[in-house]
C-alpha cells in the first residue's frame, strides 16, 4: 500500500531542511571510513602475518597483502551500500555486484600484463590469491568485521533516534501485524 504524501508531509523535508548533508553526518561518515580502514588494515595484516600462503610454504608478500586488503575494502563498501539501501532495484543490484565483479576482473587483467608494467602484481591473483582458501576466508571475515561499526551505529540510531521515515516504517509494520 503506497504512502500518501498528504498523510506524511515530513517525509519530504529531508532535502529542504538539509538533513542529509549536515557537517555532523559528513564527519560521521569520515570517522566510519577511518575506522573501517583501520579494521581492514590491522585484521588483514594480523591474519596473514605468519601464514604460509603458497604451496611451497612462502609467506605473504606485500602485493598479496595489499590485494587482499583492497579486496576487503571493495567488499565492505559494496556490502555497506547493500545495507544502506532500503528498496532494491535492478540498477542498484547491477551496480553493487558489478562493482565487486569488476574488481576481480581488474585483478586478473592487471596481473596478466607484462611484469615490466604490473611489477609485483604480476599474476598475483591467478598465482597466489585465487587458489588460497585463506584469501577467501580473510576477505569474508574482514569485510564483515569492517561493517560491525556501521551496523552497530545504524541499529542504535534506529532504536534510539529514528528518522521520520523510520517511524513511518514502524507504523506500517505494526499495521500489517
Amino acid at each position: 500500500m503506497p504512502i500518501d504524501a498528504w498523510q506524511f508531509p515530513m517525509l519530504y523535508q529531508e532535502g529542504p531542511q538539509n538533513l542529509l548533508f549536515r557537517w555532523r553526518r559528513i564527519i560521521g561518515w569520515m570517522v566510519y571510513g577511518v575506522a573501517s580502514a583501520v579494521i581492514i588494515f590491522f585484521l588483514t595484516t594480523a591474519s596473514l602475518q605468519h601464514q604460509a600462503f603458497r604451496r611451497g610454504g612462502q609467506v605473504v608478500d606485500q602485493a598479496t597483502l595489499g590485494a587482499t586488503a583492497y579486496t576487503s575494502v571493495v567488499w565492505a563498501v559494496n556490502l555497506q551500500m547493500a545495507l544502506t539501501v532500503n528498496y532494491f532495484t535492478l540498477v542498484q543490484h547491477a551496480c553493487i555486484w558489478a562493482g565487486v565483479a569488476l574488481w576481480y576482473v581488474f585483478l586478473a587483467a592487471y596481473g596478466a600484463i607484462t611484469p615490466t608494467f604490473s611489477t609485483t602484481y604480476y599474476k598475483v591473483f591467478a598465482g597466489a590469491l585465487a587458489g588460497a582458501p585463506a584469501y577467501w576466508v580473510v576477505t569474508l571475515l574482514v569485510s564483515i568485521a569492517a561493517l560491525v561499526p556501521y551496523f552497530t551505529f545504524a541499529v542504535a540510531k534506529l532504536w534510539f533516534f529514528p528518522d521520520y521515515h523510520n517511524q513511518i516504517q514502524w507504523l506500517r509494520h505494526r499495521e500489517r501485524a
